[in-house]
């Protein structure tokens, strides 16, 4: 299993200190937010982006996906808008391709609308980028958070779109706050995850972060669904990557995540230590 952090948690910091943590705390990968208010985001031009994929080259860190903010079972209000979520999914896959990431996030921001009709637009959607993922080698991956809080949620997004390009991202404080057991998410996600995003929170009305372990998120179980090895195949790209999203961005009162970063890498090795053997 590897490790990687979200630049969530350490909002507007440059790539070189970013590299720099990551080496550190022993973290193999970093989750790029991408947003203008990072230092990637879809606006680079070519020579930049090749700077960035050089410098995580350089430090032997792992460029493991882009966090985007598209919303893919959202109502759109005519074509125009259809036109721009498209653009957005393909400028958020040919950066990920560009900066070597397997990886991309996206939201389902369904709202109110009626499940079975945001659904559906949201496999059409995932459906129409999938080839272009698949020839730039990137898996689009829809995270269980908002609408679809659940992996059941999910599933019924991914399920029709039948795409090895089109994944879940499995966020484990979202699925818990839906009351879904974590032997349920990971049945119903397994054959589409790509990593999980693990954090820690007080409660359901506290969602600031916490160091991992000091909350009431209930990792431990999350880990054991993974049995011996990672889920997916064994060894394979498929769901070995747990990576800590730490909201600092939203929550400017919580810590400073730098301190926390070594002693959370440890503390998910023990629980993937401690996992029962089949």
């Amino acid at each position: 299993m590897r490790f990687a952090f979200s630049t969530l948690g350490v909002p507007g910091m440059p790539l070189p200190d970013v590299l720099r943590l990551a080496n550190d705390a022993g973290y193999q990968g970093v989750e790029l937010r991408a947003h203008p208010e990072e230092p990637v985001h879809p606006l680079l031009g070519m020579r930049e982006r090749a700077a960035v994929r050089e410098q995580f080259a350089d430090a032997g860190v792992q460029v493991l996906a882009l966090a985007g903010y598209e919303q893919v079972a959202a109502a759109a209000q005519g074509e125009a808008d259809e036109e721009k979520l498209a653009n957005e999914l393909t400028e958020l896959v040919l950066l990920a391709a560009d900066l070597g990431a397997p990886f991309v996030r996206v939201f389902p921001g369904a709202g109110d609308r009626p499940a079975a009709e945001a659904e559906a637009d949201a496999a059409r959607r995932l459906g129409a980028v999938a080839p272009l993922a698949a020839d730039r080698g990137v898996r689009v991956l829809l995270e269980t958070h908002d609408s679809h809080r659940t992996g059941a949620d999910a599933a019924r997004i991914l399920g029709p779109v039948g795409h090895g390009s089109i994944g879940a991202l499995w966020d484990v404080l979202h699925s818990w706050l839906g009351g879904e057991d974590p032997v349920d998410t990971h049945a119903a996600l397994a054959p589409h995850l790509g990593y999980i995003q693990v954090k820690d929170v007080a409660s359901a009305d506290d969602t600031t972060p916490l160091p991992l372990g000091a909350g009431r998120l209930p990792l431990e179980s999350v880990l054991a669904t993974l049995g011996e090895g990672p889920a997916g195949a064994d060894g394979q790209e498929t769901g070995s990557w747990l990576c800590w999203e730490y909201e600092k961005r939203w929550y400017p009162e919580a810590q400073d995540l730098a301190p926390l970063l070594a002693p959370g890498r440890a503390h998910l090795q023990r629980l993937l230590d401690a996992r029962p053997v089949s």
